[in-house]
């Protein structure tokens, strides 16, 4: 937040609503402000890795909120390297930033010659991967979208200012009226002066297709398209896919039900709930341990007996990355009754691991990798396993195929990865620990003992030829 003269950095672990009270609310005063909440997928879920990351610059300072992840982490560690007074301690004396968000604060930061709309226009065509980036000094807001524009970044107008967002349903959330997507490529400046726009790189779209299958609030629109719309089509075009003889069509809730209602639609099927949902769990595939995942499912969803006793059901979900949900849901629904259990995921398989955001864990882990649908049906314990195609899911979202990622589902990634060695989410923290002179920093070639090395920056045994497995 800034007032003007200097910008208050209010941020720390947890939900927002444990973060902020009415009484840390009302003691940020100022006319500009960035805002973050997102699950780590670089660095360890740590204080100094919490957004907005903060740096000081010879003529102010500057604060960052970055949703995507980079690929060119350890290019970008070289660069911040050489510049002058970078370290790897924060004031406070604990260990700094290990995440790919705090390179590129540093970088905007770190040239006082410039300003800070000069900076970026030299520092963001060097900036690879995935980044939808708000940030700040004490009187201009930022925005930049990657070239690819992979994640969502919109901007909005209130009356008497302007808002950025990584989605349309905040923007109806604040009252501020929809303007338009922020390009893929473009830097956008707002100041007292109102708001200029400019160009750091030829757009070549490749959005995200996980954002219209799950990752995207449903009241959200991108490119034009709303996503529950999306969502409720990928259950209808499923529907037409795999049709089943069943009794009820039942959604894992929230984020299967507008699938379920698409699939009950076009296959005639009354549709029904099945499950409760706890309101009060999170996400389980982005739990930090598979302890908490499988505990967590059990207390996230439990079954409407009297629904599904003696009822062939149709389950519909959203996708299957782990298997952990959906094989201790079909013991449940099994032991509430249900005399058939099938499944209709409206995705494709996922088999490939996702660099620009979304927290899949290594391909080792993805259950369809190395399986058969047919394969994974059984150790879910279903009746039967179906998928929507990829072209289906496409068609659902309205968006030329060309112009979408779909690396999860096809291994076909936007642009070149560096070599698996150089990725991986605890990558600078490897760095830090091993004595400021890893391999994958100094650019020196990678011996087959190198790669053993860091198979464990990747997540666990037998990733690190994640990308040049079949």
């Amino acid at each position: 937040m800034s007032n003007g003269s200097q910008i208050l950095v209010f941020k720390d672990m947890g939900l927002v609503s444990q973060v902020f009270d009415e009484a840390s609310l009302g003691s940020l005063h100022g006319h500009i402000a960035v805002g973050h909440a997102r699950y780590s997928t670089t660095g360890s879920s740590v204080w100094e890795n919490a957004q907005p990351t903060f740096r000081a610059t010879v003529n102010g300072s500057l604060a960052l909120g970055h949703n995507g992840n980079l690929v060119n982490t350890a290019e970008l560690a070289e660069m911040v390297a050489r510049l002058p007074g970078e370290e790897h301690v924060s004031r406070s004396g604990r260990s700094a930033a290990t995440n790919d968000t705090d390179l590129v604060t540093a970088l905007l930061a770190g040239h006082p010659e410039l300003t800070i709309e000069e900076t970026a226009r030299q520092v963001l065509p060097k900036v690879k991967g995935a980044f939808s980036l708000v940030f700040m000094d004490e009187h201009t807001l930022y925005a930049a979208r990657d070239p690819q524009g992979i994640r969502p970044l919109v901007l909005g107008r209130l009356e008497r200012g302007w808002v950025v967002a990584s989605e349309t349903a905040a923007l109806d959330i604040c009252g501020a009226s929809y303007i338009r997507e922020v390009e893929p490529g473009e830097l956008i400046a707002i100041d007292e002066n109102g708001m200029r726009s400019s160009r750091f790189a030829e757009a070549k779209p490749k959005g995200c297709v996980f954002e219209y299958v799950y990752l995207a609030r449903p009241d959200t629109s991108i490119a034009g398209r709303n996503v529950h719309l999306s969502r409720v089509e990928m259950g209808r075009k499923l529907a037409k896919e795999a049709p089943v003889e069943a009794d009820l069509v039942i959604a894992t809730p929230e984020s299967g039900t507008p699938a379920a209602i698409g699939y009950a639609e076009a296959s005639g099927i009354p549709y029904g709930s099945g499950l409760v949902k706890n309101a009060y769990v999170g996400r389980t595939f982005i739990q930090p341990s598979q302890t908490i995942r499988q505990l967590g499912i059990r207390l996230k969803l439990n079954p409407l007996k009297e629904v599904i006793a003696g009822k062939r059901l149709v389950v519909v979900d959203d996708s299957i990355v782990r298997g952990n949900t959906q094989r201790a849901l079909v013991r449940m629904l099994r032991e509430a009754g249900a005399a058939e259990v099938h499944i209709r995921i409206s995705s494709p398989p996922v088999k490939w691991p996702c660099f620009f955001g979304i927290d899949f864990a290594t391909r080792a882990e993805l259950i369809a990798n190395g399986m058969t649908v047919e394969e994974i049906g059984r150790t879910l314990g279903a009746d039967s396993l179906a998928y929507i195609s990829i072209d289906g899911m496409i068609e659902a979202t309205t968006q030329p195929k060309d112009k979408l990622c779909r690396a999860c589902f096809d291994g076909v990634y936007p642009m070149e990865l560096p070599d698996p060695a150089l990725l991986g989410k605890l990558l600078l923290e490897a760095e830090i620990k091993g004595s400021q002179q890893p391999p994958a920093v100094r650019g020196k070639p990678h011996s087959g003992a190198d790669l053993d090395g860091v198979q464990s920056l990747l997540g666990g045994g037998g990733a690190a030829d994640a990308l040049r497995r079949p």
